[in-house]
This record gives structure tokens, C-alpha cells and sequence, in this order.
């Protein structure tokens, strides 16, 4: 990771979050086989109202609230249907039809903790089905609760173990918490299940880039390329990974693509790294500075210029102390924005 002037640490590869259809893009939800991201309701026997002259005890009124949810769920009047689940609920707990439609409800509205909730309950009344425990993971992993999500999933892979969307789940929810050699086994199976996923080969691609197996990186990111239009995400991790194994030309030529489909202060930033690894310190100069002109709050981009330009100053048998300052800037910026930076704090102390 040296060259004639040591260059920064590089920064992670960036990580697909593979939910779809919920509001994060990359990634099967949806129980079952299905792979649209949306959890289906749990079967349930039909309802039908009850006569008039019915005797109106709790039971009969929570099944009765119960057929007329489905009802107008099926009209779309998704606020009635939900009063009526919850009526349903109120006056017989022990209806997991009701748990279950007020919960895609909820979910529908972008109420994923109450949906979380409900589908745990739908869970706990039925133990042995799978889609409201998937679907209770898939809420709690929207939610940010990660642990939560990924004991869930646990849950439901019991009874499902070869759930395509389940294995890719979790797999995503392990990494989110930087567990990589957990993520494995389930982000393989997914890909087994399904060789023609481009999310479940980006997402296996990215568990490789953590564990630090770069080359099956490649191999899985350039699968799921495959598989998808071009994606700019996907392409900026194939490009990480080819750096990562000092292949800069074609890590070069993948930014390129990047570039031509959406311009961003990371692609620029990331191909500022690659000129510089080819000793083109000139044109890595002119990417770190386009980066920052995209995203003035873009660390690594400050800290390219910096080194780029300490380098400069240093090749300069350190005459043009404007080059100093000017880096020195740019690398106090960087570790404004970001203090994790050790390496960059350590050349500010060096050259101040």
C-alpha cells in the first residue's frame, strides 16, 4: 500500500442494503418465493358476516370485524379495514388472520413498528408458519434493529431453511453489523438457490470484500453485472475490489463506467486512487479535485488532494511550501469530517 510517498488508507467497499420494494433498493423481500419485497398475508379461512340475529358476544364480534376488514381491504379503504382488524383483535386476541391484516396495513403505511409488532404476534399464535416471522424480521431490519431482525430470521430459516429471500435477508442484516464470516453461509446459499439474482451475487460479493477475499469478490460482483442493468454501486465495489488486488487498469475502466452513468465525488475520488497507484499523480490530483468540487463534505476526497499534494511538496525537495499549506488544509478539512483517520492525523503532525 506504498508507493514512493505513502498514500491514505483506503475506505471500505461500500455495502449493498438488498431490500426492495420497502423503500431500499438492491435486495428480495416478500415471503414465500417471492422475490417483490412484499410480505404476503398468512392464509387464512374465509369469513362471512354474520346474521343479523346472531348472538353478539366478543367472539362473534371480533369475526365479524374480521370479515368486514377483508372486505373493505379488498375495496382498498385500507383506514376502515384497519379499524375493523383492530376491533377484531380487541374482542378475540387469538386471531392470527387479524395480526396479519392489520400488520401489511401498517407496513403499507410505512408503519413498520407497529407492522413489526402485529406480524410477531401473528408469529407467537402460529409457530410453526413461516411468512410472519420473515415478515417481523424484514420490519425490524427497516427499522434499524438489526439483532432483532436477524433473530427472526433465525426463526422463520427453522422452518424454511432454503428461503431464498430469508437466506439473502439475513445475510444482509449480518453484515450491517460487521459480521461477515456469519453473513457467508447464508449470502452462498442464497446464490444456490437463485444463480440468476444479481442482488443475491452483489451481496455475496460484498460479504467476500469483508473477509477480505478479493478475488471472489470480483468473480461475484462481475455475476451479478450480469444479471442487472449497470449499476452504479455494484460497479463502484468491483472497482474497490480490483484495486484491492492491484488490478488499476480495469479498476480504472469500471470507474469510467460510473462516471458515464451517474458522476459522483465517490467515483472520482475512487479513480484518483487508481492514477495515483500508476504513479499519474497529475491526473489522480485532477479526480480528488473533481470529487471535492461534487461534494465539497467528502473526506477522502480532501485527503487524495492532501497527499497528492504532499507528495508534490515532497518530490519538490520540500521548496514550495505553498504546497504544504494548501495539503495541510485539505487534510485538516478531511479529518473535520471524519476523525477516524489516523493516518491522515498523523501526516498533519508531520508537516505542520
Amino acid at each position: 500500500m506504498t508507493h514512493r510517498y505513502p498514500f491514505y488508507k483506503n475506505h471500505a467497499a461500500i455495502v449493498l442494503t438488498c431490500l426492495s420494494g420497502l423503500g431500499l433498493a438492491g435486495c428480495s423481500g416478500g415471503g414465500g418465493t417471492s422475490t417483490t419485497g412484499q410480505a404476503q398475508p398468512a392464509s387464512a379461512t374465509p369469513v362471512t358476516d354474520l346474521p343479523d340475529n346472531a348472538p353478539k358476544t366478543k367472539d362473534t364480534i371480533a369475526l365479524s370485524a374480521l370479515s368486514k376488514a377483508e372486505s373493505l381491504r379488498q375495496q382498498g379503504l385500507l383506514k376502515p379495514a384497519l379499524a375493523e382488524f383492530e376491533r377484531a383483535i380487541e374482542n378475540n386476541p387469538t386471531l392470527p388472520q387479524a395480526y396479519m391484516g392489520a400488520a401489511e396495513i401498517y407496513r403499507k403505511q410505512g408503519d413498520y413498528e407497529s407492522a413489526a409488532v402485529r406480524y410477531g404476534q401473528a408469529a407467537d399464535l402460529t409457530p410453526q408458519s413461516f411468512e410472519p416471522r420473515y415478515s417481523q424480521g424484514l420490519m425490524l431490519q427497516l427499522l434499524h434493529r438489526v439483532k432483532d431482525a436477524i433473530a427472526a430470521y433465525l426463526k422463520a430459516l427453522e422452518i424454511q431453511p432454503n428461503n431464498f429471500d430469508a437466506n439473502l435477508n439475513i445475510a444482509t442484516a449480518y453484515l450491517e453489523l460487521e459480521e461477515p464470516g456469519s453473513a457467508l453461509p447464508y449470502a452462498q446459499r442464497a446464490v444456490q438457490l437463485n444463480p440468476k439474482s444479481g442482488p443475491a451475487h452483489a451481496n455475496l460479493g460484498s460479504v467476500y470484500s469483508s473477509l477480505q477475499r478479493y478475488q471472489d469478490a470480483v468473480n461475484e460482483y462481475r455475476q451479478a453485472l450480469e444479471q442487472v442493468e449497470l449499476s452504479p454501486p455494484i460497479l463502484l465495489n468491483l472497482a474497490n475490489a480490483l484495486g484491492k488486488i492491484q488490478r488499476y487498469d480495469e479498476m480504472i475502466n469500471t470507474l469510467n463506467q460510473v462516471i458515464k452513468i451517474q458522476p459522483s465525488a465517490a467515483a472520482y475520488e475512487r479513480m484518483g486512487y487508481a492514477e495515483f497507484k500508476l504513479y499519474k499523480y497529475d491526473e489522480a490530483l485532477k479526480c480528488f479535485r473533481t470529487s471535492v468540487e461534487i461534494d465539497p463534505n467528502y473526506a477522502p476526497g480532501h485527503t487524495g488532494i492532501g497527499i497528492c499534494l504532499l507528495n508534490e511538496y515532497v518530490f519538490g525537495k520540500q521548496t514550495n511550501d505553498a504546497l504544504r499549506v494548501e495539503a495541510l488544509s485539505h487534510l485538516r478539512t478531511s479529518v473535520q469530517l471524519d476523525p477516524r483517520q489516523p493516518y491522515v492525523i498523523e501526516l498533519i503532525n508531520k508537516y505542520r
